[in-house]
């Protein structure tokens, strides 16, 4: 019987020893981003063990990374049963709380996470620090708070250290975060993650240059580590984002860094769902579409997949495919639906509505309502809204157009805002000049005018606003105030000297302005009304309107 139980013991042993290094290597495969490979491992370990706490809580949190919260609750409600690691699993059960904006019940797991922590205890810490870091709805400061505790508990933990790092950055605290990371390398030097992120934060700081040859010194000390791949990959993408001189050479090099890194995964749906999000933000659709089939052959029935086949379809042309993938994924309460694919289902809708030339009002309607929701859900979804309403517009469909541009002004901070204002208060005006008084929008009108107005206060001498809004007060009935717009055009053109004033556009402007302002004083000021038709004249002897008004005038 002794030897019985010293055999069991042995057993038991190895067992724990195979289970420790089955845990260290499902780790490594989590931050080499080989995430199938984890869940396997995990799975594992697992089925031999369901008390371990510890790879429950890890298998959840691939999956809350991989947005599949229902599965990440799953392995989260069997951790908090087991009989070691339990507690780690309520940080992630937070996580999904905070996720959904409970904050209340969110608090209350991260209660029992650090609930009779022992003085150097720190794992439980750096899990709700990470949670707090990581979710959709993130409280940085929350998460600086657990983890700097974690780093008075244990001040050289590279983990702790590593934690503190991201949570730093994404707090957009460049300098902290870059100490955190070069001490978490200088507690464990074969932390290549560390030393990684600091090539991020150059990108984050847009020093491409230097962020490439950061991440290269990455690839020289472990060319086989996939995820720098990944950072080059999204470096060069940012760089020709910004640089558009360079941009096609940068996205063809960011496009192969991320081939680079796919082979270094293992092109798993995960890996493939990862690399066709990357190819929307490259605009590669037929890449896209390729990987989209590939996707729909491993897995029929995953919800993603028909995302990622809505943007290519509605990129390669057809619009019935896009619209009916989207709105099937949009209808599924358990996909986590972005503003994205609100917008494509949008210009999808819009694209379909005008495709006989007549538009279709209901459509149309229903995507002016995506696109809404798509900017309220991301306001920078509004860069794309410029070019669609600058369709219709030269279409002549100024309807539809200031629909689209009433969208595109909701973001102050867009490179085409200027535009999207101008070309609101054209077709706004365009519309209502058509109608009659009874019929017109004066609340469209009036915000076309604060829209220009907003111009003005950053740019006193941009004229063309000035013009525009006096032909919204010209619509709108106001006389005086049309007066006082087309008066400051008509200064700020002449501010700028006989060059601008010699341009044809501006010509054909100011001899509107002129007119416009003599027939205004016609009935109430006949000396001023001549004087601006004589202008008119100075400007343009031919003209009829001015002529035949002065005949008028002086009879």
């Amino acid at each position: 019987m002794n030897k019985l139980k010293i055999f069991s013991i042995a057993l038991l042993s190895i067992a724990g020893i195979s289970h420790a290094q089955d845990m260290e290597q499902a780790k490594k495969a989590i931050d080499a981003e080989q995430y199938d490979k984890a869940k396997g491992m995990l799975k594992g370990i697992l089925q031999s063990k369901p008390s371990n706490g510890r790879a429950a809580y890890l298998l959840g949190n691939i999956y809350l990374k991989l947005n599949v919260p229902d599965s990440a609750k799953i392995f989260f409600d069997k951790g908090v049963l087991a009989s070691e690691g339990s507690k780690l699993n309520y940080a992630g059960l937070g996580q999904l709380e905070l996720d959904k904006g409970n904050t209340a019940a969110a608090q209350a797991n991260f209660a029992n996470a650090t609930k009779d922590l022992k003085k150097k205890d720190t794992e439980e810490l750096v899990a709700v620090g990470k949670a707090y870091t990581n979710s959709d709805k993130p409280d940085y400061k929350a998460a600086l708070t657990f983890l700097n505790k974690a780093k008075t508990a244990n001040p050289n933990d590279a983990q702790v250290l590593l934690a503190l790092g991201d949570a730093y950055y994404k707090d957009k605290n460049q300098n902290d975060a870059y100490t955190a990371y070069r001490d978490a390398l200088m507690a464990d030097n074969t932390m290549i993650r560390a030393k990684m992120q600091q090539g991020v934060l150059l990108k984050g700081a847009r020093a491409f240059n230097e962020a490439v040859k950061s991440l290269n010194e990455v690839v020289a000390s472990n060319a086989s580590y996939g995820p720098v791949y990944r950072e080059l990959a999204e470096t060069y993408y940012l760089w020709g984002v910004n640089e558009p001189k360079k941009y096609t050479e940068n996205i063809q090099k960011a496009l192969a860094y991320y081939e680079k890194y796919m082979s270094m995964t293992d092109y798993s749906l995960d890996s493939r769902m990862r690399h066709a999000d990357f190819l929307i933000l490259a605009k590669d659709y037929k890449a896209l579409e390729a990987e989209a089939e590939k996707m729909k052959q491993l897995d029929k029935v995953n919800p993603r997949i028909l995302r990622y086949l809505g943007y290519s379809a509605y990129e390669n042309g057809n619009v019935d495919v896009a619209i009916k993938s989207l709105e099937d994924f949009i209808a599924n309460p358990s996909n986590k639906v972005i503003a994205r694919d609100y917008l494509y289902l949008g210009q999808a809708k819009l694209k379909k509505a005008n495709a006989t030339g007549t538009v279709d009002a209901t459509l149309f309607t229903a995507g002016v309502a995506d696109l809404r929701k798509s900017v309220e859900m991301e306001i920078t979804m509004s860069s794309d809204l410029s070019d669609v309403g600058k369709k219709f517009f030269a279409d002549k469909k100024y309807k539809e157009a200031a629909a689209i541009f009433e969208i595109a002004m909701m973001n102050p901070d867009s490179k085409t805002y200027n535009d999207d204002i101008l070309y609101y208060a054209i077709a706004v005006n365009t519309v209502n000049a058509k109608l009659d008084v009874a019929q017109r929008d004066k609340a469209a009108l009036q915000k076309a005018n604060a829209g220009l107005d907003a111009i003005l206060a950053k740019y006193p001498t941009y004229q063309d606003a000035y013009y525009y809004k006096a032909r919204l007060f010209s619509t709108l009935e106001d006389g005086v105030s049309m007066v006082k717009a087309y008066e400051d055009y008509i200064r700020v053109l002449t501010e700028k000297g006989a060059e601008e004033l010699a341009k044809p556009a501006n010509k054909s402007k100011l001899t509107e302005s002129y007119n416009t302002i003599a027939a205004n004083y016609a009935d109430t000021d006949k000396a001023k009304a001549i004087e601006y038709f004589n202008k008119t004249l100075a400007l343009d002897p031919a003209n009829a309107y001015a002529t035949e008004s002065l005949k008028t005038l002086k009879r």
